[in-house]
């Protein structure tokens, strides 16, 4: 995966990780997302991967990026909050974060409807940073795809305005894939809502 240098895991890597976390309860019996953000942090790169689990066992891995882009964080954030960007927690679950919703200006994606928790970060340089009070809410923090041209296969690996503080995949046919997943079963009420689980990159212990 060009220009994603996260480690490749194990599902029972990942999920002995995630269940470590202080906040988790249960591995979803549903389909659910995991969040690794890339130690490297690579500015304005989709540097991260987006594991896709049903209950316990990863189905497919999506490219993205769990960070904002530099627009957003070099006072660009000014935009939408005096405080800085939102950088949603890491080590952390957010639980029944997202819903499937079909929007006619932006098409299809994940939507917060859930509070979660993250920072504001501020200081204006090229870093996402995890520091400060943390602020909970609803910010927004959707997951969707860097292009709203449906047609686009072309992966692009700049995220620019793309992220604000949303998680966002330039995977664009593997999260329609998804999406498509996710529509059926809220319309067939066999799964309404999405959690969602962000880590950091890892040294896993039996590595």
């Amino acid at each position: 995966m060009k220009h994603t240098r996260v480690r490749n895991y194990t599902d029972d890597q990942l999920l002995d990780h995630v269940k470590s976390l202080q906040n988790y309860r249960s591995i979803p019996n549903g389909v659910w997302i995991l969040g690794v953000r890339s130690n490297e942090d690579t500015p304005n790169i989709y540097d991260d991967k987006f594991y896709i689990f049903n209950h316990n066992k990863c189905v497919d891995v999506l490219t993205g990026t769990t960070n904002c882009g530099l627009p957003a964080l070099k006072g660009g954030y000014k935009k939408y909050n005096k405080h800085g960007a939102f950088v949603l927690k890491s080590d952390m679950w957010h639980h029944n974060m997202w819903k499937y919703v079909y929007r006619a200006t932006r098409g299809h994606e994940l939507r917060q409807v859930y509070p979660v928790q993250g920072y504001r970060d501020g200081n204006n340089d090229d870093k996402n940073d995890e520091i400060g009070p943390i602020v909970t809410g609803y910010f927004g923090i959707n997951f969707h795809t860097n292009t709203f041209k449906w047609y686009n296969a072309v992966i692009k690996w700049f995220i620019g305005w793309n992220s604000a503080g949303c998680q966002v995949t330039n995977d664009r046919i593997k999260y329609m894939k998804w999406l498509n997943v996710f529509k059926e079963r809220l319309k067939t009420n066999r799964q309404n809502n999405v959690t969602y689980c962000l880590i950091n990159e890892f040294v896993p212990k039996n590595a």
